[in-house]
């Protein structure tokens, strides 16, 4: 039996990974509201929930040691809370970027860290970031949540050189938008989410790509293609990639 812990457990995502996951899995599953965590995972076997404030390193600290102390060790781990907000750069506060920076970047990094060192102690275990193809191209209106994205992609893959000698292995998952309610947040008008139609991934497709990978040696999963192409392109060409999102591609 696998024991999988995931963090903003109650996001479509997330429900969708758990829901693929098979059956004999044990899931820890961790969220803000015990309530709504219960409710979600309430007809789901082998599954423990647990509150959590991430936007506080002591409680995260408090958490890794009571879920060891709990369950004895944990094979993957997927940092996917997280939240965005389109705005232009000078629309922000600076409370509100350390806000997102919160739960986006250091929570993800405090959780790897600590749990990638307990890993390494065990000789095994996979952690599984949920970043963003935002993290990897930037567009206009998301200079925030791209800096946070990049943060995480960067962080990881560090982590992933410094425990590939552990027989840890570290993914970043970086999917273009996904129908789920994170737009309510990051585009509450729905005009954005309208523009880029065509390029919306289904949480069905996202989770089942990323429960394919789990405990595999997978560097990152980039998705869609048409996204994972305009990296390259974007890799190669950045002036030219640099033009083409501010006057063509620009749907914000």
């Amino acid at each position: 039996m696998r024991i999988i812990a995931i963090t903003g457990a109650t996001g479509g995502l997330a429900q969708e990974i758990v829901k693929q996951l098979p059956t004999d899995d044990f899931v820890i599953a961790l969220g803000r509201n015990l309530k709504r965590l219960e409710a979600c995972y309430a007809n789901r076997p082998n599954t423990a929930c647990y509150e959590l404030d991430m936007t506080s390193d002591e409680a995260i600290g408090d958490m890794v040691e009571k879920l060891y102390a709990n369950h004895d060790h944990i094979d993957v781990f997927i940092n996917n809370a997280g939240y965005g907000d389109f705005s232009e750069f000078d629309a922000y506060t600076t409370a509100q970027i350390r806000d997102m920076f919160d739960i986006n970047t250091f929570a993800t990094m405090t959780f790897s860290r600590l749990v990638g060192h307990k890993m390494k102690e065990a000789g095994h275990g996979h952690i599984v970031n949920i970043a963003s193809i935002a993290g990897l191209i930037s567009s206009v209106k998301s200079s925030v949540y791209s800096a946070t994205k990049f943060a995480v992609i960067g962080f990881s893959n560090a982590l992933r050189l410094e425990l590939a000698d552990s027989n840890v292995y570290v993914t970043t998952i970086n999917p273009g938008p996904i129908a789920t309610t994170f737009f309510d947040k990051a585009d509450p008008s729905g005009e954005y989410l309208k523009s880029v139609d065509k390029f919306v991934l289904q949480p069905d497709y996202v989770a089942r790509r990323t429960v394919a990978i789990l405990g595999k040696n997978k560097r990152e999963v980039n998705m869609p293609f048409s996204m994972a192409a305009a990296h390259k392109f974007y890799t190669l060409f950045p002036k030219v990639a640099d033009f083409l999102a501010r006057k063509v591609f620009n749907y914000k």
